[in-house]
């Protein structure tokens, strides 16, 4: 695969995966899950608008410049530690259909930071500087939304992501 055609398939994934956070927003009962549900829906469209933005450069200049890709969501350890201290607090009472939605989140979730692994792996020093970033944030995002997923099934602790600071300024 070339990364052309790396990108292409990137803003499928993102597309996919903002999808499913959009129709969740609109099926969620619970303000929390909404608001969950909203934040990630607004980071997988940054990824969309910068993916569009480094494959219009790479169309028009022949190269790829990986440039600073943000995110609100904290890394994967910070989100571990956050749920590790907070076990055992509270059990979730929100409905099976919050769990239905975070299932299906987690499912292209996982698809798309697969992925993204695969292109690291496979697209050579290129690919790694430009995906490896995309690799974390999506490792958040599946942390994010299986600490969710945990908190609805009763596993003995609730994540909210009250605990972080989720403002686009922040």
């Amino acid at each position: 695969m070339t990364i052309e055609e790396a990108l292409k398939t990137a803003l499928q994934y993102e597309a996919k995966v903002r999808k499913v956070y959009e129709n969740a927003v609109s099926e969620a009962n619970d303000p929390v899950a909404m608001k969950v549900f909203r934040v990630l829906a607004q980071e997988e469209q940054e990824h969309l608008d910068y993916l569009n933005d480094r494959l219009a450069e790479l169309k028009e200049t022949g190269k790829l410049t990986p440039e600073k890709l943000r995110s609100v969501i904290p890394s994967k350890k910070a989100i571990a530690e956050g749920v590790a201290k907070l076990k055992g607090a509270v059990t979730d009472k929100r409905s099976e259909r919050e769990l239905d939605l975070f299932r299906a989140a987690l499912q292209v979730e996982t698809e798309t930071s697969n992925f993204y692994k695969r292109m690291v792996e496979e697209l050579g020093p290129e690919g790694k500087e430009f995906f490896s970033r995309f690799v974390e944030i999506e490792e958040g995002h599946v942390s994010i939304v299986q600490a969710e997923i945990d908190a609805l099934t009763g596993s003995g602790y609730w994540f909210d992501f009250r605990e972080f600071d989720l403002s686009p300024s922040g």
